[in-house]
């Protein structure tokens, strides 16, 4: 079946509905939001600790936050991104606010503004423990509104469609590859549709279920990136995989782990080892506010050093009361495993959380891919580099969002639907009865990554890693190519491909920095 919608958008997070309601009332024609599960499964939704944005001027200013941003991204972001996120910062919170998203006030009715790693003030606006969730309801709530727009849950995209797809030849070098749509799956049918747009926008979010244990739901498997790799556009900095320092530390549970949002150290969390000794004095003079990647590499070696699964974090000094109203979610969880966070030690460890690279994109938040726009954690703006400051994801996607869809509803009219393009072919494949296979490689990928790619990594683990997944991918691919396509082997296609991504451009950078830290080429070894 084919269906046409001038803009198609590719993911339900706060990146990919703040371009819906951007784009919607445009008059430039309908709009398609087409998520694989439901709007409200999503990396946005796990979010905790806030949004960054300079809105006390009595003691903040862009020019602190920018800086902020260059040190914490050691000093690889792009200015002009950062300066582009920073100063356009305070509108997109208005956006926000006039779509329904609540952040907490003081009793002057100000933003009840927290600090986290990395900031020099506090300019971290929050909803509870539950900012993600919040910003997720008020977005969903806004979109399900608007009569423009056609959400499709449960709608899996396979491909990209580009010149590829009509018999032309595509390479890393074509200089001018375009994007006419996607060949999404429907649940219903079990078949996979032509989606023809005028305009497509990847915001699938991000990439942590690459790894054994990450922060992230089941569904962050790096499906944009993998995509428009395979469809051959740039993608660019996957070596900077965060890890959140601190999530739950429960091996029930693995995807996704708990996390225990950074806010907490900002409220005045102290990182300890199990037995009350504290540790962080050893790694920075920020000590448990240091930057993520200082935190989390310090932890690694410090559970390396003494032989631990866990070490802890400390809120016990703090007023109970006042724990329980700032984190509810967190002292109920922690309650779960018997842990009563105002008397005792929450057991934390890293886990994998974010990625500051992805598919490049400019100022526009346009892809080396024509007509095709990519906004929130798959893309690659620049703003991060060698690490993500806290808080400042949520923003960039409602800034970026903004940006892609004025630039869109600008050169729209310039693009026309591509009725040449064919429909998909799965004419001699099978129904996939090998289930058991693509369970055992996914498995085996996270184990790889974790294992190989993970917090410090050498040239050997890398290599080892590389070899790996070569292989994986080889077996895979056959089997995608005999079988009907299903989301399940998609979802491995696209965690091997993302996986070998992260792998290949760690080996290319010879140097440790940002959260690229290796035994080989280290800055400071392991002093930090």
């Amino acid at each position: 079946m084919i269906r046409k919608f001038d803009f198609l958008i590719i993911g339900g997070g706060v990146a990919g509905m703040s371009f819906a309601l951007k784009v919607a009332n445009s008059g430039k024609g309908k709009v398609a939001l087409v998520c694989k599960t439901t709007l409200d499964e999503t990396n946005t939704s796990k979010a905790q600790g806030g949004i960054a944005s300079v809105t006390n001027l009595k003691v903040d200013n862009f020019e602190k936050h920018i800086e902020d941003t260059m040190i914490a991204g050691d000093f690889i972001s792009d200015r002009k991104a950062v300066e582009h996120v920073v100063r356009n910062a305070p509108k997109a919170i208005d956006d926000l606010v006039k779509w329904g998203v609540n952040f907490d006030k003081t009793p002057e009715g100000q933003f009840d503004l927290h600090r986290e790693g990395g900031h020099s003030e506090f300019r971290i606006l929050h909803h509870k423990d539950d900012t993600g969730f919040e910003i997720q309801r008020g977005l969903m709530a806004a979109v399900r509104s608007n009569k423009n727009i056609t959400v499709l849950e449960n709608h899996f995209a396979v491909e990209i469609i580009t010149q590829h797809h009509l018999g032309i030849e595509v390479t890393r070098k074509t200089p001018d590859i375009e994007c006419y749509g996607a060949y999404v799956l429907d649940p219903d049918t079990h078949k996979i549709d032509t989606f023809l747009s005028r305009v497509t926008l990847m915001a699938t979010g991000g990439t942590g279920a690459v790894y054994a244990t990450t922060s992230n739901p089941n569904i962050a498997t790096g499906d944009g990136i993998a995509m428009v790799y395979r469809a051959k556009g740039t993608v660019k900095d996957m070596e900077f995989v965060q890890f959140h320092p601190t999530v739950l530390y429960n091996p029930a549970e693995t995807h996704p782990a708990f996390l225990i949002t950074e806010a907490m150290r900002g409220y005045g969390g102290v990182l300890r080892l199990p037995n009350g000794e504290e540790f962080m004095q050893k790694y920075d003079k920020r000590l448990s506010l240091a930057p993520r990647d200082i935190v989390a590499r310090a932890i690694d070696r410090e559970m390396k050093l003494h032989g631990l699964n866990h070490v802890c974090l400390d809120v016990t000094h703090k007023d109970a009361e006042e724990t329980k109203k700032h984190f509810p979610h967190i002292y109920a969880k922690c309650l779960t495993i018997g842990v009563d966070i105002t008397k005792e030690y929450i057991p934390v460890c890293p886990s994998a959380h974010y990625m500051c690279g992805g598919i490049k994109v400019d100022l526009n938040g346009e892809s080396s891919i024509h007509r095709l726009y990519a906004v929130g954690e798959c893309s690659c703006t620049g703003l991060h580099g060698g690490n993500r400051l806290a808080s400042n994801s949520l923003i960039e996607a409602v800034v970026y969002a903004k940006s892609a869809a004025e630039h869109a509803v600008g050169v729209i009219d310039d693009y026309q639907f591509n009725d040449k393009v064919p429909e998909w072919n799965d004419e001699g494949t099978m129904s996939n009865e090998e289930k058991v296979l693509i369970a055992q490689d996914e498995r085996e990928v996270g184990q790889v990554m974790s294992n190989y790619v993970g917090i410090v990594r050498s040239d050997l683990r890398l290599h080892r890693a590389w070899k790996r997944l070569d292989l994986l991918y080889e077996e895979t691919e056959e089997l995608f190519k005999r079988v009907k396509a299903t989301r399940d082997i998609c979802e491995l296609r696209n965690i091997i491909n993302v996986g070998y991504l992260i792998t290949r451009q760690a080996i290319e950078r010879k140097e440790s920095r940002g959260l690229h830290y290796t035994v080989d080429y280290p800055k400071h070894a392991y002093d930090l």
